[in-house]
């Protein structure tokens, strides 16, 4: 990861009417490009069009869409789904229970899915969202986390973008109560 960056400021209209907070950049744009173009060379071979990508919404957005557009470099098309869970609200914190805004639109019947989600922490969501796919007929279900925190490591997981620390992250699909998701970085908000 890149050195910090402190005092990053929008400099739209809204930055004179509401005090933005202090965001260290943690990974910068480059960097997460470059890294999700290792992530799907790491997946040739094993990913083809019989996969369904199951991106966990609203956070994966981002990641989900670069890393589509990388495998489709690779002409590897698998099908886009998308699953919207929820435990954090507009909390800091989970409340430590997983629900199903939105279930996926497509079957899993016989087919193996790759799930991507943001950032993987206590692995409760992605436990969560994996018994929830088995049970609607996937083969397999891998799991490919853009950011994995210290309170993971050694949970099982299959593939990992960035190795973060723990503190509040925002970006590139991560939100402080629905903010910030649209930063073309990860930012630490603390």
């Amino acid at each position: 990861m890149t050195g910090s960056r402190r005092g990053w400021k929008s400099r739209g209209p809204r930055a004179r009417t509401m005090a933005k907070p202090q965001i260290d950049v943690l990974i910068a744009e480059a960097e997460i490009a470059t890294r999700i173009e290792t992530l799907a060379d790491g997946l040739v071979g094993v990913l083809d069009d019989r996969w369904t990508i199951v991106q966990l919404m609203q956070g994966a957005g981002p990641f989900a869409a670069d890393f589509m557009r990388a495998l489709a470099r690779r002409d590897i098309h698998p099908i886009l789904d998308s699953l919207w869970l929820e435990s954090y609200r507009d909390e800091k914190v989970s409340s430590g229970r997983v629900v199903v805004r939105a279930d996926i639109s497509r079957k899993l019947e016989g087919r193996p899915v790759l799930m991507l989600d943001d950032v993987y922490d206590s692995g409760r969501t992605i436990a969560f969202a994996r018994a929830h796919l088995e049970a609607k007929g996937a083969t397999e279900v891998k799991v490919c986390a853009f950011i994995r925190k210290p309170s993971a490591l050694g949970l099982p997981i299959d593939y990992v973008g960035f190795d973060a620390p723990d503190r509040y992250l925002v970006g590139y699909g991560m939100d402080d109560a629905g903010r910030y998701r649209g930063l073309p970085f990860v930012g630490a908000l603390d």
